[in-house]
């Protein structure tokens, strides 16, 4: 029986991607690199420390992946505290409201850094919703490794079989299916290029898994 929901957060609860991708891009110009948009997108899901790593090694740059984090982290604030459009992706919070009035329990488990997911969470009001968050960045691993999903189960207070995860890219999808997790995968226009075949249940649009749906079709 469903007993708790674990939420991504960009590309799932929030529309970040356009504030990421300038803020990595701003970073790249200024550490004189060009990235390729096949090696952009395979960061998707990954943690920035991670990404700034793989950053490191293929460049064979001088800079430590720390240093990257702090300059793509200084203009993501900038841009953050700077765009009014910023809002959540159409039809999720009617979705954390419908779950979290059923009683389920709901965990955030994003790569994102925990300053980043306060934001969010501060700026729409959604602490209120959560029992818990989790950061990718606090871990010794990065998705598609599954040890944040791993963690987000226990943080839940229930078994891999009583949760759902909720993900939009490639790598995050194979991280719950290695915590032996059912995920649905969110193919929306926000992710690009992501594979979705190992996800459990692919959908379009919010309303395809309400309470009711997945109650009644997935895991009845």
């Amino acid at each position: 029986m469903l007993k708790a929901v674990i939420f991504d957060m960009d590309g799932v609860i929030i529309d970040s991607e356009p504030m990421h991708h300038k803020a990595y891009h701003d970073m790249f110009d200024e550490v004189n690199i060009t990235v390729s948009n096949e090696l952009y997108e395979s960061f998707t899901g990954q943690s920035t420390l991670n990404i700034c790593k793989r950053l490191c090694d293929v460049f064979e740059l001088s800079e430590t992946p720390e240093y990257l984090v702090s300059l793509k982290r200084k203009h993501y604030k900038r841009f953050f505290e700077t765009n009014s459009d910023l809002a959540l992706i159409d039809g999720v919070e009617d979705l954390i409201k419908d779950y979290h009035s059923n009683g389920l329990k709901l965990v955030l488990g994003s790569s994102a850094a925990m300053s980043s997911i306060n934001q969010i969470f501060d700026r729409f009001d959604l602490n209120q919703y959560f029992i818990a968050k989790l950061s990718g960045a606090d871990l010794k691993e990065s998705k598609p490794h599954p040890e944040i999903f791993i963690n987000a189960v226990k943080a839940s207070g229930y078994t891999a079989n009583e949760c759902i995860v909720i993900e939009d890219s490639t790598n995050g999808i194979e991280a719950a299916k290695g915590a032996g997790v059912f995920c649905v995968g969110f193919d929306s226009f926000h992710s690009k290029n992501q594979d979705y075949t190992k996800a459990d249940l692919v959908i379009k649009d919010f309303n395809e898994i309400t309470y009711e749906k997945v109650k009644g079709a997935l895991l009845s």
